[in-house]
């Protein structure tokens, strides 16, 4: 997803920094792969935005081509997990900060779930 929101190509931040979000293909979710920080949140919040509309009981966040998380990235994602009506988002292979600034931060949030890197 682009800073607009559409799906395609990267958003290169002002820093040089990238993030390419898109859809999983044959079930629900989104693939992230580049940096999610300061020159790239508003792509990476737009992303969690759409894949909150579509959520119905389980989303899939793909995250091996992801090679650093901010904070704020890491709490856009919590934020979206706590205000969604049902179900859990399942964080598959994330960088490794990712799932300790979640236990951290945000130790009783179930609504993700962390698959093994």
């Amino acid at each position: 997803m682009d800073g607009s929101g559409a799906t395609g190509g990267p958003d290169r931040g002002r820093s040089g920094a990238v993030l390419e979000v898109g859809p999983l293909s044959g079930r629900p979710g989104i693939r992230a792969s580049g940096e999610i920080g300061v020159s790239t949140r508003l792509s990476w919040e737009n992303a969690l935005s759409q894949l909150s509309r579509r959520h119905t009981d389980v989303s899939y966040v793909e995250l091996s081509g992801v090679r650093f998380v901010d904070v704020a990235g890491v709490a856009a994602l919590a934020v979206t997990a706590m205000n969604l009506p049902v179900g859990r988002v399942v964080l598959e292979r994330p960088p490794p900060q990712l799932p300790r600034v979640l236990d951290l931060f945000w130790p009783s949030l179930h609504r993700i779930e962390v698959a093994p890197r």
